[in-house]
């Protein structure tokens, strides 16, 4: 029976890259739907729900993407008030790659350093992958600041973390050079994760830093989010720090997406969002 996988993407057009690494992750075939609402989600859900029973329904699977994450995230709850019984099928939520690239990101810095105990710094952390970031690092045990330009800002993001995910983390403002200087006072980690092209951490602050032990960088249009950082970097030791580019870390996203595309078919029942997915991620380092 082959293994098909119902990608249900919120943009206008399907995502191609969804769709290559859906192949590359074991599914045979792959079923692309685009401008997906929880209005119109209900009927394709049940094309693949009641259409194999037994142990070939898991042979078919949801995969949630699209640039909105919030409206990826209003899909996936959708999806699940629709499961009843046996009559469900694997799901995947994994809107603009937040959940795969924050937990690959997460998961370096957690196997350079132990994070209990430890100050984060996510900077310019407000966007989905910085949050999920942000929830992963406290779910290490660290504790964690989310940075925007404006406090405001990073303080609505925070509030979202509790709310849905039930994490606490402290909101700060980081707009110019002595705002990050100080907001990384006694930091032991730092994770850029800004608008592609922006520089948030020049070298003159983290270089040679008393505090900072392991650094990361999301942004893959230079100027990097790190000052000077290789954006290959894959725990380069630069005097005593260790550093993480995003091509370096982009290796482990790429792996994550196909490896939990791949454990979709492994069973009907499995739910993979945020928390889910750094759990795989995590293990396969």
């Amino acid at each position: 029976m082959k293994k098909i996988l119902l990608q249900l993407d919120t943009d206008a057009q399907p995502s191609v890259f969804d769709a290559v690494t859906a192949y590359d992750g074991g599914a045979d075939i792959v079923l692309q739907y685009c401008a997906i609402t929880p209005v119109n989600v209900v009927p394709l859900l049940h094309g693949v729900m009641f259409t194999r029973g037994g142990e070939g329904i898991k042979n078919s699977a949801v995969f949630i993407g699209g640039s909105d994450v919030a409206k990826g995230e209003a899909l996936l709850d959708t999806i699940k008030s629709n499961f009843f019984g046996k009559s469900r099928n694997s799901v995947m939520h994994d809107s603009n790659g937040c959940n795969t690239t924050a937990a690959a990101a997460v998961a370096k810095l957690s196997r350079t350093i132990d994070l209990r105990g430890r100050k984060a710094v996510v900077l310019a952390g407000t966007g989905p992958v910085g949050l999920r970031a942000a929830l992963f690092l406290s779910d290490e045990g660290a504790s964690v600041t989310v940075t925007s330009r404006r406090l405001e800002k990073a303080g609505k993001a925070c509030e979202y973390l509790e709310n849905r995910f039930g994490a606490k983390v402290e909101p700060a403002k980081a707009h110019d050079e002595d705002s990050t200087r100080k907001v990384l006072e006694g930091a032991t980690v730092v994770l850029c994760t800004g608008t592609a092209g922006t520089m948030l951490l020049p070298e003159v602050i983290w270089k040679g830093h008393e505090t900072l032990k392991a650094l990361a960088d999301l942004n893959a249009v230079p100027p990097y989010g790190i000052e000077n950082i290789g954006a290959r970097w894959d725990g380069e030791n630069v005097g005593g720090q260790v550093l993480f580019g995003p091509l370096g870390i982009g290796k482990l996203k790429l792996k994550a997406q196909r490896t939990c595309v791949g454990r979709l078919f492994e069973t009907n029942d499995l739910v993979l969002d945020a928390r889910e997915i750094y759990k795989i991620v995590k293990k396969m380092q």
